[in-house]
């Protein structure tokens, strides 16, 4: 910061940039605090549905081991079931950072594309057991995703914090305390040159009595 000359108007001029630096600190920090507990929030809930998929794609493959043996291989079925376009993103903003909020449609998923007549139940299970998969992996991205967007925005917040907190405001600090000392030195000095004034005014006086 370049040296600030020291008068009164430079004085009260730093001292409302301290105030508004102090301020703008305490918001981040604030803002940080909200952050982290989202985001602390959001990986336990990740945690729950990675266990959650582990455990659904170990019965899905079950299932499909299962629809292999009744039906031999059922690749030629797979080929029926159209692209998933279910899929809806939306946002949702937290202390300003915006975090999606993807959807699958509840219909989606719930048709069966292959013909029954060729099929057995045992198919049917794996297809359900699938896309619960499914399910479960579009809600772990948006997740995932959020705690990325998070976690950078956590630290954005933390380098602006630390720069406030570490460099601006003791720089302020720094400015006030020097041109407050100035001042008071100068009053000092203005005191001082005021006694002795009156001083040689009141000796002047005398004499001249």
């Amino acid at each position: 910061m370049a040296q600030v000359f020291p008068t009164k108007s430079n004085l009260m001029a730093q001292q409302k940039s301290q105030s508004l630096a102090n301020l703008g600190f305490d918001l981040m920090d604030r803002k940080r605090n909200i952050l982290v507990r989202e985001m602390m929030t959001l990986i336990d809930r990740a945690a729950v549905i990675q266990d959650q998929i582990a455990e659904a794609y170990a019965e899905a493959y079950q299932a499909l081991q299962l629809a292999n043996v009744t039906l031999g291989v059922v690749a030629q079925f797979a080929h029926t079931v159209p692209v998933e376009t279910g899929l809806s993103l939306d946002w949702r903003s937290v202390m300003g950072v915006e975090l999606p909020i993807v959807k699958l449609k509840e219909s989606a998923g719930q048709n069966l594309y292959y013909g029954l007549d060729a099929t057995n139940s045992q198919l049917d299970d794996a297809y359900q057991k699938f896309n619960k998969v499914k399910r479960l992996t579009v809600e772990l991205a948006e997740v995932e995703s959020s705690v990325y967007r998070l976690a950078m925005a956590i630290q954005k917040t933390q380098k602006r914090a630390n720069a406030l907190s570490n460099i601006m405001i003791p720089q302020f600090d720094k400015t006030i305390k020097y041109i407050t000392d100035v001042l008071e030195e100068k009053e000092r000095e203005d005191f001082s040159r005021l006694k002795v004034i009156k001083a040689q005014k009141d000796k002047a006086e005398q004499a001249d009595s």
